[in-house]
């Protein structure tokens, strides 16, 4: 039977269905992070040349500038620099959150057998690093920051795959992907069990109340974002208020968010009926209250799509062009001097990230296909696995983050400074490794 070789409409490039709706995410995910990945690099150098100039004390000031909110009797004064990593970030949050959901429901992560690659990929290239960590650090003062080279920093992970291009298999992308969001879940375990304390359960209780009607809410139907966002913001501040990191209240949000819409396609149809009766002919000339009539529409568009993939198609692009550079430049202006490269805390972040990543994952994709749970992707030989191995330890926003949370004062320069240099050498040498290994035919 032959194949049509019409030339299909733009609109209908992708596929219909749930399939077509998962690549089209996919394709939209994509672009987004590789040119979040080229923002994030110019704010990380902005950064660090600021950091290493005239302006560094000016600028530390400017984001030590107390900034307050005062409702009622309730208060928060917080430095700029906290309003980005416990505010802004708890968006960051959120967004991992909804696409932690996409993935378990809808994509690679839905199917037990294509997940265990990734999944042991992810256990291994978390496991090593910390170990690496400890094994450096062990009873000094700098122990605490074991979490720091676990995540795989996804923006720059797919920024490097971009300029790879088509040397990187298909389904090598795709499980790099695929670990780099469970990278994110055990980050988010992370920072839960091991850098919260002083728990104060009155807060808690409050945190858990506001989740329950938020939940009541969502099963009853209501899809009014304004009454979710409120809600929202109490959650993150009795998060704050209770001991565990704030950010944490975007994660549950995020995996609270419903992924489906049952009446997506007949409530569409029925909006496009209801618009052509409105607008056509010259209805349009004589509507009253046009502005509000045009407004219902666009909300009862935005009702013919899952909330998820409403809230992620909105939001990612800012989190991915705004919030992600703000936060490398309120995070990543550290001075850098060359004898700082060799403190240990510095030493043992790069290691961990350098050879813990590759090690960690490597080993594990082993132990998982002898064993006979996962098999390797299609055209993707052993040392593109390694390649991949090195990429992975590019961890830029999720390392510093968890810096912030591990180490003091004293020792905070020293572990960005670690982060830096593991990344950026893992960076370089990832991509060197898979342009010499994609040159010679796969195995």
């Amino acid at each position: 039977m032959s194949e049509s070789r019409e030339t299909p409409a733009p609109f209908s490039k992708t596929p219909g269905g749930p399939r077509g709706r998962i690549a089209a995410a996919w394709e939209r995910f994509l672009s987004v992070e590789s040119a979040s990945g080229v923002l994030l690099l110019a704010a990380t150098c902005v950064a660090l040349i600021l950091g290493n100039s005239p302006a560094a004390e000016a600028v530390h000031r400017f984001w030590m500038t107390t900034v307050g909110l005062e409702i009622g009797s309730l208060q928060l004064r917080l430095p700029l620099e906290l309003w980005v990593n416990d505010g802004l970030m708890t968006i960051f949050f959120f967004v991992i959150g909804l696409e932690i959901k996409r993935e378990m429901v809808l994509g690679e992560l839905r199917d037990p057998r294509r997940a265990a690659l990734p999944i042991a990929a992810a256990i291994g290239g978390m496991v090593a690093p910390a170990g690496i960590y400890l094994l450096l650090e062990h009873g000094q003062p700098g122990a605490r920051g074991w979490g720091i080279p676990m995540a795989t920093d996804i923006a720059f992970v797919v920024g490097c795959m971009a300029i790879l291009g088509p040397r990187v298999p298909h389904g090598l992308r795709v499980m790099l992907l695929s670990l780099a969001i469970i990278d994110d879940i055990g980050a988010i375990l992370v920072i839960a069990v091991g850098y919260s304390s002083g728990l104060s359960p009155g807060w808690l209780a409050w945190a858990v109340a506001g989740l329950g009607a938020i939940y009541v809410l969502r099963r009853s139907g209501l899809r009014r974002i304004a009454v979710y966002a409120i809600l929202g913001t109490f959650v993150w501040y009795a998060f704050f208020r209770s001991g565990v990191h704030a950010t944490i209240a975007g994660v549950i949000l995020g995996l609270m968010t419903p992924v489906r819409n049952d009446h997506g396609r007949r409530r569409f149809e029925a909006v496009l009926r209801r618009a052509g009766a409105i607008y056509g002919g010259d209805a349009w000339q004589s509507l009253a209250q046009r502005a509000v009539q045009v407004c219902r529409l666009q909300r009862a568009l935005g009702q013919t799509i899952s909330p998820l993939e409403y809230l992620e198609g909105t939001l990612h692009p800012w989190v991915a062009f705004l919030i992600m550079p703000v936060f490398a430049l309120a995070n990543a202006g550290v001075e850098v001097h060359v004898s700082a490269l060799g403190h240990p805390v510095a030493v043992a972040v790069a290691l961990g990230l350098l050879l813990g990543k590759p090690t960690g994952i490597l080993l594990s994709v082993f132990l998982a296909v002898r064993s006979g749970l996962a098999r390797l992707p299609e055209r993707t030989p052993w040392r593109l696995i390694a390649a991949g191995g090195v990429l992975s330890g590019i961890g830029f926003t999720m390392a510093l983050f968890i810096a912030r949370l591990a180490l003091d004062e004293s020792l905070l320069a020293s572990g960005k400074i670690g982060v830096l240099a593991g990344s950026a050498l893992s960076a370089i040498l990832g991509m060197g490794l898979m342009r010499l290994c994609s040159r010679r035919p796969a195995a």
